[in-house]
């Protein structure tokens, strides 16, 4: 009976740190892989809702505030759309917005399905407009962390921000955060998330060492944008104090558009995020001391002072007349020091735990 009240406790422990004492947020990342298409972002939504997900995240952007007219696509972009590298980024982007209203309504929907709205803005009408409609998150992507005007918009805002650095080294950075104090941003308010731009993203540009750099730096939260196809490199970002994890994810890798191919399937999205939430779990408390599941152990692991032989009531205690064994129900072993020299208040027959002295 009470091992099952013990089985019990635990999994009531367990639970708890699962629902409530969450330390790392996971964000959903859609990005623009609707496609332009409101019924596949709404999917989406369901999508990261059923992985597990905390927040699910979009991106609001003009084309034409985004690029000029001849700007041309990067090469993974022109790679997974099968198109030469020279074709238009302008009229790429132009067929993956998503107009203001269609934000609000997903917006709407995030609320209703219990999960976190976000929405990248990539310009400042783009982070007016998201931060009139209630957005308590900004995203700011890794190409505008040089973004002057985005950076002191947002920050004007005094809301959270992620602040991502692909393809910045600690001075961009830095800058990037005297910026975003400047104009009314605490630090406590600012996670910095570790990124590569480039998608996917190889191993070995992944630099999960970073992220001590960032906390030995800087002395904030830190987090981890994943632009691989690895599910568990999530999880050991979160074993290096990353408290933030963002990940592209769609509906179908094969469907045509710039960040599918480097976006993972639902299945491996909800798997990742189960390996996030062991992790999350495991890492437990700062504080060492014996666990509730240890206690139960500790006197059957530990050991007591007990004779060594027979000791008769008078008799001093030697090094050659007590021992030390299990069960940990006497005198602990590091009491022997004080014990040695005193004499014996009763009669101990061999193998009998000494309870004073």
């Amino acid at each position: 009976m009470k091992s099952v009240k013990f089985i019990i406790t635990i999994f009531i422990e367990m639970n708890s740190l699962l629902k409530n004492k969450k330390i790392v947020r996971v964000i959903a990342e859609a990005g623009v892989n609707h496609n332009g298409d409101i019924k596949k972002a709404y999917k989406l939504i369901d999508i990261a809702k059923n992985s597990g997900a905390d927040i699910v995240k979009f991106q609001l952007f003009k084309a034409e505030k985004l690029v000029t007219q001849n700007a041309q696509m990067a090469k993974y972009q022109a790679k997974n759309l099968k198109l030469s590298k020279s074709s238009s980024q302008f009229d790429m982007l132009k067929k993956l917005e998503l107009k203001d209203i269609d934000q609000k309504r997903l917006k709407n929907y995030c609320q209703k399905k219990k999960i976190q709205f976000m929405s990248t803005p990539f310009d400042e009408d783009s982070a007016v407009f998201l931060n009139k409609i209630g957005v308590s998150i900004f995203k700011i992507p890794s190409g505008d962390i040089t973004n002057y005007l985005l950076l002191k918009k947002v920050a004007s805002f005094k809301k959270e921000v992620f602040l991502s650095t692909g393809m910045a080294n600690l001075k961009d950075i830095r800058n990037a955060l005297k910026i975003l104090k400047k104009f009314g941003l605490k630090m406590s308010n600012i996670t910095i998330m570790q990124c590569n731009t480039d998608y996917p993203t190889s191993l070995d540009d992944v630099n999960l060492n970073v992220l001590n750099t960032f906390k030995r730096y800087f002395k904030t939260y830190v987090g981890y944008s994943d632009h691989t196809l690895d599910i568990d490199l999530p999880s050991y970002a979160v074993a290096m104090g990353a408290s933030v994890i963002e990940k592209h994810f769609t509906i179908n890798r094969n469907l045509k558009g710039p960040d599918h191919k480097a976006s993972l399937m639902p299945l491996e999205l909800k798997q990742m995020i189960g390996k996030i939430r062991k992790v999350e779990v495991s890492m437990g408390s700062h504080e060492k001391k014996p666990t509730f599941s240890e206690k139960k152990n500790m006197s059957i692991a530990r050991k007591s002072i007990v004779a060594a032989k027979n000791i008769k009531k008078g008799d001093v205690f030697t090094s050659s007349n007590i021992t030390c064994k299990r069960p940990g129900t006497g005198l602990s072993p590091m009491l022997i020091p004080k014990i040695i020299g005193k004499l014996s208040k009763k009669n101990y027959k061999q193998d009998q735990i000494i309870k004073n002295y």
